[in-house]
């Protein structure tokens, strides 16, 4: 025999635990008349009936109080079982794809915040600077830089980035003056050379020099790296004046390791995106990741704005 309709069956436990059609009602967020409908048609269904509609009250006939306890049972076994699978899946394993600059210099940092907040989420970071097949490589979430182009997938802004001159407190204090932007001309360069087509002179200085209309500066020489986070630790070693992005120097300004000569910052045309396939945004773990991600976002942004220098007195145009 083929079971009855569910929803059905769910108006009847209602009913069955309340005793009354109008409180199954309210349960169920319908009408009293629903109820009544449901019922009705589960006794045609079954060909018996299922309650005593009495004067004031209902009361259930011996196969309607077998039922009850059936589908009491039955129903508090399904919840059961939901409330564990889904604490499985809120805990476990969340694999995140994302650039190796990006996890050595900002997600790696924050990481321990994620799992105080989350402890029986275990985080694995796959470091690839490719786009990665989420199904076959078993990822659960990306964060890539780019334009947001990725189809057929999930895709939210996490971060817009800005690039600007950072340099080490002790190379300041020891070089030539940087007060104003060509006061670069002659001091050691550390040059982003990352070569990728799809996103020329993401942090280049040729990229801020335009951007603050800064022109004549010799950029041929100078050490050069493929790697914005080899720009940052060079600089942090002293070894120049390198430009970084904001979500790469953000904790080593927060904490003085690095200093900002220059209040000029240069919008990227790239930002930062959380991207996965949309089923998985129904992992509670994947979920939990990406607004762990927005919160932190909101804290690096925060500390940005609070470390940037102010503009040179006694220079109008800042040049």
């Amino acid at each position: 025999m083929r079971l009855p309709p569910l929803q059905a069956l769910r108006a009847f436990d209602a009913a069955a635990r309340h005793l009354n059609f109008t409180r199954a009602a309210e349960e169920l967020f319908v009408t009293q008349g629903a109820i009544s409908q449901q019922i009705r048609q589960l006794e045609e269904y079954l060909g018996f009936r299922l309650f005593f509609r009495l004067p004031r009250r209902l009361q259930l006939t011996d196969e309607g109080d077998r039922l009850a306890r059936a589908t009491s049972e039955g129903f508090t076994r399904i919840a059961g079982e939901i409330e564990s699978l889904l604490a499985v899946e809120e805990a476990g394993v969340v694999t995140v794809s994302v650039l190796q600059s990006f996890a050595v210099k900002w997600l790696i940092p924050r990481l321990g915040h994620f799992r105080n907040e989350h402890p029986d989420i275990d985080v694995r970071i796959h470091a690839d600077d490719r786009l990665v097949d989420f199904r076959t490589e078993g990822i659960d979430l990306a964060v890539r830089f780019g334009r947001g182009h990725y189809p057929n997938l999930y895709t939210e802004l996490l971060m817009r980035d800005e690039v600007f001159p950072v340099c080490s407190p002790d190379y300041l204090a020891s070089s030539p003056p940087l007060c104003v932007p060509k006061d670069i001309a002659g001091h050691r360069l550390l040059h982003d050379a990352t070569s990728d087509a799809n996103q020329p002179r993401a942090a280049d200085w040729q990229f801020w020099l335009d951007g603050v209309g800064v022109t004549g500066i010799d950029l041929r020489r100078g050490l050069r790296f493929n790697s914005g986070d080899m720009v940052i630790q060079a600089a942090l070693m002293g070894q120049g004046v390198g430009v970084a992005r904001t979500s790469l120097a953000a904790q080593d300004l927060k904490v003085g390791l690095l200093v900002r000569p220059f209040p000029q910052k240069v919008a990227s045309s790239y930002a930062y995106y959380v991207t996965c396939p949309e089923e998985n945004l129904n992992r509670p773990r994947v979920t939990a990741f990406i607004r762990w991600l927005k919160k932190e976002v909101a804290v690096t942004l925060k500390d940005i704005e609070e470390n940037q220098p102010a503009i040179a007195a006694g220079s109008p145009n800042h040049l």
